[in-house]
């Protein structure tokens, strides 16, 4: 497995010969992360990292698990020196400090309640030869399994006419991930796959386009899960194994009343901790 070392850092290909001057944001961001990335000592296993085209519009359309999956997906396109525009919440581009880095990074916001603005820039960005990511199950999955996907990805790829690049990120959940503590453990696998183009076809329509890149990602998932190289410490420590695999999350069906509570304003609530709180707590933690 790939560990993030000092070399990686400061590689001066790192983004191939003659990366666009905007992008500077962004590539110092990557830098920093690599960083971070050195200091947890993960272990990375990143697979088909060459079906992301060297040049030219496509998606990456990947499962979600974690609150750092698009730091870790990111990883599967630099072997082909691109950079990934993310979808994301229009709230963490409105946050003082996230929201800065996520426009200079040029990512794209969504706003829920008026998805079609995001959805005329994110085909604008795969005309113009963006590489642009999307979790299309559009929140951090529970039960650690491929929910229901929504059809954007797929709209998009038709109206641009650009492949889904299907991938499956494992592992980052362990760290952090919905209704969990963050845990800053050190040396935690790390599985990013990504599969074969999923082109879509003369006159396909939306839906069926949908099952093939659903069926891609589960396919990818499952490789994963099964080519991870931890296991469970004990009785406790399988929550982070959804339970066809024997672990203690919830099931799909148990996941999808959660979210539909929680969707609603109805769940659990933790009182905000200031900036000061949530650092020291992390440090106390270590």
């Amino acid at each position: 497995m790939y560990t993030a070392g000092w070399g990686d850092v400061v590689r001066r290909d790192l983004f191939g010969a003659s990366p666009s001057r905007s992008d500077r944001p962004y590539r110092f961001v990557i830098r920093l992360t690599l960083v971070v990335f050195h200091l947890f000592r993960f272990r990375f296993d990143v697979r088909g990292g060459q079906h992301v085209p060297a040049s030219g519009g496509a998606i990456i359309c990947s499962n979600h698990v974690s609150f750092f999956d698009f730091t870790f997906l990111g990883l599967g396109a630099i072997s082909q020196h691109r950079l990934v525009r993310f979808m994301a919440k229009s709230a963490v581009f409105g946050h003082w400090f996230a929201g800065p880095f996520m426009r200079a990074m040029k990512h794209i916001p969504v706003d829920r309640k008026a998805g079609s603005a995001a959805f005329e820039a994110a085909v604008r960005a795969l005309k113009d030869g963006e590489v642009v990511g999307v979790f299309p199950e559009a929140t951090i999955s529970r039960s650690f399994t491929v929910k229901d996907l929504k059809a954007g990805a797929a709209r998009m790829a038709i109206d641009a006419g650009v492949p889904i690049i299907p991938a499956a990120v494992w592992g980052g959940h362990r760290v952090a991930t919905k209704g969990h503590k963050v845990q800053l453990r050190r040396g935690v696998p790390v599985m990013v796959f990504l599969g074969e183009p999923i082109v879509p076809e003369p006159g396909e329509k939306v839906q069926p386009l949908l099952r093939r890149t659903r069926a891609a990602m589960e396919a990818l998932l499952d490789e994963a899960q099964q080519a991870y190289p931890d296991q469970p410490a004990g009785p406790d420590d399988r929550w982070w194994l959804p339970v066809h695999l024997g672990g203690t999350a919830p099931t799909p069906e148990e996941a999808a009343v959660t979210d539909a509570v929680r969707a609603a304003g109805h769940g659990p609530t933790a009182p905000k901790k200031s900036l000061g709180q949530r650092v020291t707590g992390l440090l106390r933690r270590r």
